[in-house]
């Protein structure tokens, strides 16, 4: 199975407006593949129906994994969950449904929080509502 990776070493030196750009790019890459598989696979169980829960991940990688891995796994993190929930809306004609993207630095470490704008301009945030504290 072929399945594209990205390894960003340079992510922690990038000023704050490259590091935005560079996870709003992926995850519109995300969302794109998640909206084809939900357009060939329209019995996918919406989001917040499928039993998949907030897990953070673990150490300092971190994955970014499309509707059938997170629905394998039954846990997916923001970046997930909200590539998910943002496909299942454009499906569904909310086109201007788009990732909200919050990066914070500590010293040199560098984390970042994804969540949903809607069309309308509220926030909806997935992680929050499937379990994350």
């Amino acid at each position: 199975m072929y399945g594209p990776q990205f390894r960003l070493r340079s992510f922690d030196v990038l000023d704050a407006p490259s590091r935005e750009t560079v996870l709003r790019l992926m995850m519109e890459a995300l969302i794109a593949a998640n909206v084809a598989y939900l357009l060939l696979h329209p019995d996918t169980p919406r989001l917040y129906e499928s039993g998949v829960r907030y897990e953070a991940e673990p150490g300092e990688e971190d994955d970014w994994n499309d509707i059938p891995e997170t629905l394998s796994l039954g846990v997916g993190d923001c970046e997930d969950l909200a590539g998910w929930r943002i496909a299942e809306l454009r499906v569904a004609g909310e086109l201007a449904a788009m990732p909200r993207v919050s990066v914070f630095t500590e010293g040199r470490r560098v984390t970042y929080h994804i969540a949903v704008r809607r069309a309308a301009g509220p926030i909806e945030d997935p992680s929050r509502e499937l379990g994350m504290p």
